[in-house]
């Protein structure tokens, strides 16, 4: 027994130690990350989507197409797709908008048809990424920010 305490106390002690330094030459000044700010708009089912007929809901689905086109030549959103083999079939489909503010990305995704009628609801999140990946070459550029009056 006095050698298994006397192994643990050894351990404890090699683990609890610091490791001298390395000598090498310090390193460069590390890459500060910079990060591109996005809000992502996931497309839900409405738990409680009126029924529509076919025909009403085929019109239904041109004006939210009609809808997302206005917003990418806009340039407030770079890219929107529907979602195929989900877990989650209420998952619907997504969208990203270049917006100042996750109200202003809301407010318009809001104004989306499909959720005016009440088929579909917005669910936001900001989203970042490192900045210089994600490149959108077929959105119209982004709006430069208006000088603030003072």
């Amino acid at each position: 027994m006095p050698h298994l305490m006397l192994t643990t106390t050894l351990l404890l002690l090699a683990l609890s130690s610091t490791p001298a330094a390395p000598a090498t030459k310090p390193a460069a000044a590390e890459k500060k990350l910079e990060f591109d700010k996005h809000y992502l708009v996931l497309l839900k089912r409405a738990p409680n989507a009126p029924k529509m007929e076919p025909d009403a809901l085929q019109k239904l689905q041109g004006e939210h197409l009609a809808h997302l086109t206005r917003m990418a030549e806009s340039g407030k959103m770079v890219l929107a797709g529907p979602f195929d083999e989900q877990d989650d079939v209420g998952l619907r489909g997504a969208c990203i908008y270049r917006t100042a503010t996750k109200q202003e990305a809301r407010q318009l995704a809001e104004q989306d048809p499909m959720v005016k009628a009440g088929r579909l609801q917005v669910e936001v999140l900001a989203w970042y990424t490192e900045k210089g990946y994600l490149a959108f070459p077929k959105a119209p550029p982004a709006e430069a920010p208006k000088p603030t009056q003072k």
